[in-house]
């Protein structure tokens, strides 16, 4: 009996643990995400706001371009280079969907989704998330949202 029920707490412990929730958006944040109509794509930080970008930088101020040298793990081969990577960006309205690499001990790739009113001089996060793997651009993001392939149980660190 005992191992029966060790089984059972071993099975479910490992299915909560592997099985992220559906994300925390609310639905009509949900239902702007999904229409891609919306958004179009920007692929470095200077078609972002300085307010938006700050918001994903390193602990010195630092967003690395795609492509751009930078460094991944906690390994530091160079200090100057930033610990946080550009991979795209999408820009709908007052919404902007960032996804960027975050390096260091543990190594994430982060969806951050903020908003910023023409008016505004300062960006707000209103979700952020992680997959868990690269998204390659905004249409993958829409697709992993549909199908709740996105992690936002944890406070993912900007």
């Amino acid at each position: 009996m005992k191992r029966i029920v060790l089984s059972l707490f071993a099975t479910v412990s490992v299915q909560a643990f592997c099985c992220a929730d559906a994300p925390k958006l609310p639905a009509e944040l949900r239902k702007v995400l999904e229409d891609s109509s919306r958004f179009r794509e920007v692929h470095t930080t200077t078609n972002l706001p300085p307010a938006v970008v700050a918001l994903c930088v390193d602990e010195n101020g630092r967003l690395a371009e795609p492509g751009q040298k930078w460094e991944a793990t906690d390994f530091i081969t160079d200090p100057k280079l930033p610990r946080k990577r550009l991979i795209w960006a999408a820009v709908g309205g007052e919404y902007y969907v960032v996804h960027y690499e975050s390096g260091g001990f543990t190594f994430s790739y982060v969806v951050l989704v903020a908003t910023l009113k023409p008016d505004d001089k300062k960006a707000g996060i209103v979700w952020s998330g992680d997959r868990g793997g690269l998204l390659k651009d905004y249409g993958a993001f829409v697709s992993a949202l549909e199908s709740n392939k996105l992690d936002d149980r944890f406070e993912y660190a900007h």
